[in-house]
């Protein structure tokens, strides 16, 4: 009997390292374990990272989830790494070196949601760039071309000191193998490489004073191929044997489009991941260019095809923040503990029977008198404006429960009306989705699902495995170990569909209207902007 193989999937996001073991034959998941890392804060839009804590939480992730599968070390073929697109900066011996105010050199990350760089995106986007028009027609603070900008002019220091900068999944798989290969999606996605030539816009790079070997000269290769065994000290540090082998690693949203896209129809699905951001991504056999949207990517999540990419800014965040920030919370948070249950489950208990005792026939109604815009962090698709900022309509001195569901729900709606406008920019230049296939946080919650559902009216499946995310790294891991022989084969075989949320058609008149309003509110905080920006000297 021929002994059962397995790999592990690593997803770095914005407050946790997590690891999953999956079966290579059907992706089934056998342990998973999680492990907090540290975020710094400095100042307003700084936010900040330590390459040393993520490999000890990554570690600790792997060796827990190991545990829990009951495995054992040498039946792990392969290891996929996953992460958020931060800026990792090493020196001479790969020692860290700050990218903090603070000078500490132990903060060596710029996050991805970091806006430190936005000085220097404005002015990127002020001049005719040919490649600007694979993110969208304009670059984002959260891409690193700005953040290497800022770094080089602010920390003069550390930028003539560093001999390495990387994306984080290309910092996790160089810590594993020992190997310094850069992945085709993080180059492609986050740096402007143009993975459809195999070329860098040297010209571009230059004007911006990056045309430089510590960004150009790395070999790039495609996602899952294999890079090499793990390091010896990895393997220790992972509790895995040198006989492990490691894949080129992917963005971690992108990943979650690989875990989720196999039980789909590629090019009639859009993939919804969501966390502390949103990322929405669509895949094409052909480049299609959608205003504001990033990409055309090529080869950027699955093999072949290009692709393009959407996203929130600020989404769990966002929810997180709506939460928090209300008058409610603290109680809330005390009885979500003792029942063992979630502040969410709680406040969407409590829409419910607001709804009921109101006579409405759809917890949606609650927020006929209440309209949000989620653009607190700037929005990043699909009107590219890191500049906009969130807004409330329908506020009063209501202190009460009540009023804070009816702000809970108004959130949740338009997110999803952010998700309407960017699949409805999609279509309009060509895609045809249909269909929204889901994973990640926000799916995690019912009344999250159904408004999306609803106020895009579209279904919306999830992934059998619920942690899409880590089973798309370990996608990668099965193709870089040689169980299958591409990507897209180990997507068919190891990705599978779970529940679908349908729309109801009967709140599709009210959705419509409330979708206007936000798009309304958009355009009136242009105008008043505009006509304030016009007073300043």
């Amino acid at each position: 009997m021929t002994e059962e193989r397995f790999v592990v999937g690593v997803d770095v996001g914005t407050g946790s390292a997590r690891a999953g073991v999956f079966s290579v034959v059907d992706g089934a998941r056998k342990g998973m374990a999680t492990h907090p890392i540290k975020l710094w804060r400095p100042q307003p839009e700084f936010v900040e990272q330590s390459s040393g804590d993520i490999w000890s939480a990554v570690g600790i992730a792997v060796r827990g989830a190991l545990a829990q599968a009951k495995v054992a070390p040498e039946s792990v073929v392969g290891i996929g790494f996953d992460a958020t697109c931060s800026l990792v900066v090493l020196g001479e011996g790969d020692v860290p070196l700050t990218v903090s105010p603070s000078g500490s050199a132990e903060q060596n990350i710029i996050v991805w949601m970091d806006h430190r760089a936005i000085v220097e995106t404005d002015a990127i986007n002020a001049g005719s760039h040919e490649v600007l028009k694979y993110v969208g027609g304009a670059i984002s603070p959260e891409m690193e071309p700005p953040k290497l900008q800022w770094l080089k002019k602010n920390l003069p220091e550390t930028w003539a000191a560093a001999t390495k900068f990387l994306d984080l999944a290309d910092f996790l798989t160089y810590k594993a193998s020992g190997q310094d290969v850069r992945s085709l999606c993080t180059n492609v996605c986050k740096w402007t490489y143009l993975g459809h030539e195999g070329r860098w816009d040297t010209g571009f790079l230059a004007t911006l004073g990056l045309d430089d070997p510590r960004i150009t000269q790395n070999p790039i290769r495609p996602i899952g191929e294999r890079i090499g065994p793990l390091t010896p000290e990895a393997a220790t540090h992972f509790g895995l044997t040198t006989s492990c082998f490691v894949a080129v690693g992917i963005i971690d949203a992108h990943a979650g489009g690989l875990g989720l896209l196999g039980a789909a129809d590629l090019e009639s699905s859009i993939a919804l991941i969501g966390g502390t951001s949103n990322c929405h991504m669509a895949a094409s056999k052909d480049p299609i260019f959608v205003p504001g949207v990033w990409g055309p990517y090529f080869g950027a999540m699955v093999p072949g095809y290009w692709l393009t990419e959407g996203g929130q800014s600020a989404a769990g965040a966002l929810i997180d923040y709506t939460i928090e920030d209300s008058s409610a919370f603290r109680n809330l948070a005390a009885q979500a503990e003792s029942e063992d249950t979630t502040v969410y489950a709680l406040l969407n208990q409590e829409a419910l029977k607001l709804a009921a005792s109101e006579g409405l026939a759809d917890v949606a109604y609650l927020t006929r008198h209440l309209h949000v815009l989620d653009f607190h962090l700037g929005n990043r698709s699909p009107f590219a404006d890191p500049h906009a900022r969130g807004v409330v309509e329908g506020l009063s001195l209501d202190k009460s429960l009540a009023q804070d569901t009816r702000l809970y729900v108004a959130t949740v709606q338009a997110l999803a009306y952010g998700t309407r406008a960017i699949i409805e920019a999609a279509n309009v230049q060509g895609f045809t989705i249909s269909q929204i296939v889901a994973t990640g946080g926000g799916t995690k919650n019912s009344l999250w699902l159904q408004q999306h559902a609803d106020a895009c009216g579209m279904s919306i499946t999830l992934g059998k495995e619920p942690e899409s995310v880590l089973l798309g790294s370990a996608i990668l891991a099965a193709h870089a170990s040689g169980d299958y022989a591409s990507v897209t084969d180990a997507m068919t075989a190891m990705g599978r569909a779970g529940e679908t949320i349908m729309p109801n058609p009967a709140t599709r008149a009210y959705h419509d209207a409330k979708y206007n309003i936000w798009r309304e509110l958009y355009e009136a905080q242009k105008r008043h902007r505009g006509m304030m920006a016009a007073l300043l000297p």
